[in-house]
């Protein structure tokens, strides 16, 4: 209805949503961050764990492949 009074043609409509670029399904957090956390839950990051994330970090891993590495280490056999 153009002839509401509210209606101002000239109006664009603005964006929304994320910026360009941005991934809105993704968040990181920081090794340190994630201590902190998992502290608070009763976990302990372990030397072993810790050398572990160092390492990865070190290689420049995926994270894919630090999910590998992650699940090799846990694999029984």
């Amino acid at each position: 209805m153009i002839g509401d009074s509210w209606y101002v043609p000239t109006m664009t409509k603005q964006k929304s949503g994320p910026t360009k670029g941005a991934k809105s399904d993704r968040f990181v957090l920081g090794s340190d961050r994630f201590a902190k956390i998992s502290e608070v839950e009763g976990i302990k990051l372990t030397p072993a764990m810790k050398r572990r994330a160092s390492d990865a970090r070190s290689k420049g891993l995926t994270a894919e492949e630090r999910r590998r590495t992650i699940i090799s280490s846990h694999r029984k056999g």
